[in-house]
């Protein structure tokens, strides 16, 4: 009895350990390949790894789609720049808020939720599936929110064909169910997906 304790107590505080807020390192701006390269090699990928991708390359995917390039702006642009989109990450560990002056993950939600990220079978093999929440009482109007959407989809696009990654970006999901896993107040809602992760071996 004693045994089954100690091992209860160890496992309780490794999950504590795993699922926890995450402070990304500082990403690094100088890297990758050119643009017209990245945009020679971008493509939508529908098979993913299970293998995880490290913190470097988790906090400069998530700098690149929508992070702070400058005191006040986004690397991602938004009408009349009422910057209204949120990222959340679903990761095997836990669902994320990707806060992007801190540069960091705060935790929503411990668990393996990946396969609520969307419909798709691959959806729960993705590494990283990254939710576009828009907040109504931000956005000029929901179809400028949608059209923001695109732009920083298209960031994390440019960003894995450099890095040698796979992603596709999806609008396939229950709408309600991340409602309720991401705490969601009313007035934000998912707009859109993205899955992201290495492809198998040719």
């Amino acid at each position: 009895m004693n045994k089954f304790i100690i091992f209860l107590s160890f496992s309780l505080l490794a999950t504590t350990l795993i699922a926890q807020d995450i402070q990304l390192p500082t990403p690094d701006k100088k890297g990758g390949k050119t643009l017209m390269q990245a945009l020679s090699e971008r493509k939508s990928t529908r098979e993913f790894q299970e293998k995880e991708l490290s913190n470097n390359v988790l906090s400069n995917l998530l700098w690149a789609a929508n992070g702070f390039n400058r005191d006040d702006k986004r690397t991602a642009p938004t009408a009349n720049n009422k910057q209204e989109l949120e990222l959340y990450v679903v990761l095997k560990t836990g669902i994320y808020f990707y806060h992007a002056k801190k540069h960091k993950l705060a935790l929503v939600k411990k668990g393996d939720y990946r396969k609520s990220a969307g419909t798709q079978a691959y959806v729960a093999d993705a590494p990283i599936n990254i939710l576009f929440v828009s907040d109504s009482e931000k956005a000029s109007s929901k179809n400028y929110a949608y059209t923001d959407c695109g732009f920083v989809s298209q960031n994390i696009y440019l960003y894995c064909a450099s890095e040698g990654l796979g992603t596709v970006v999806r609008g396939s999901f229950n709408k309600e169910e991340l409602q309720e896993l991401l705490q969601l107040p009313p007035n934000k809602e998912v707009l859109l997906a993205q899955s992201v992760g290495y492809t198998p071996a040719p």
